[in-house]
């Protein structure tokens, strides 16, 4: 199956074209405090995925786009591009979960036996998941398993809170677990350095999740915000005025 897949839930746009073995990755992640690109970056990223491979649309089977939880703005983008392209090309639509991509990358590494996905959130809060590693064993790769923490938006001291209780060797990555790492390491949750690959969204685990997804109309395909933007809980409700 050929899946061509995107994500801009975070800062990072990030585009893969995946043939089976064969990926084609390309990325742009801008420096920190610099704005996301995503409106000019996405469908030229696209393309030059498309040109690399080569690949034309209609040797494309699916279509997959993370569907967050992350920035509003960034959201609304990817997933408006997704339906766009979907509903031209005829190509069926996946929504994946951007902080269960995020914990695939989690699986590589070893003695691990739970997986955080944390993404910051800001307003001092970060959008955290958590699975339990099955399968690694026998020289099979580990899969994600039992889902210990569903999506939320959680303060980083809770979060340590739910982690400690969860126990077991604990990795914790992500944008979020690196900007919040003192107060995470308290619970005793395995951080890697900031550089590390595993903190980086990829569109090549939205390849590997759409596989196994069911592939609706582009319309049924929906972000996944978890709260409010920041202009709505900003605006003065009448009571206050």
């Amino acid at each position: 199956m050929r899946v061509l897949a995107f994500d801009t839930a975070t800062a990072a746009t990030a585009v893969a074209l995946c043939d089976g073995t064969e990926v084609t990755e390309r990325r742009d992640d801008p420096p920190p405090g610099a704005r996301p690109a995503h409106t000019v970056q996405l469908l030229a990223l696209i393309a030059e995925a498309m040109e690399a491979a080569p690949a034309p649309w209609e040797g494309i089977d699916r279509i997959a786009v993370g569907v967050g939880p992350g920035t509003f703005t960034g959201l609304r983008i990817g997933v408006a591009t997704a339906r766009a392209l979907a509903t031209v090309r005829g190509i069926p639509l996946v929504g994946v979960s951007t902080l269960e991509s995020l914990a695939v990358g989690g699986r590589a590494v070893p003695g691990v036996e739970v997986v955080a996905a944390v993404i910051d959130a800001r307003r001092r809060e970060v959008f955290a998941a958590a699975w339990r590693l099955e399968g690694a064993a026998g020289g099979e790769p580990a899969r994600l398993g039992e889902q210990l923490l569903a999506p939320r938006p959680i303060a980083p001291g809770a979060l340590a809170t739910e982690l400690e209780r969860l126990g077991g060797a604990r990795l914790a990555i992500g944008d979020g677990a690196v900007e919040f790492r003192p107060v995470l390491e308290r619970s005793g949750a395995l951080i890697p350095e900031a550089g590390a690959e595993v903190h980086r969204v990829t569109a090549v685990n939205h390849c590997e999740l759409a596989r196994e997804l069911h592939a609706g109309t582009p319309d049924q395909v929906r972000p996944e915000y978890l709260r409010l933007p920041d202009a709505e809980i900003a605006r003065p409700t009448s009571q206050s005025r």
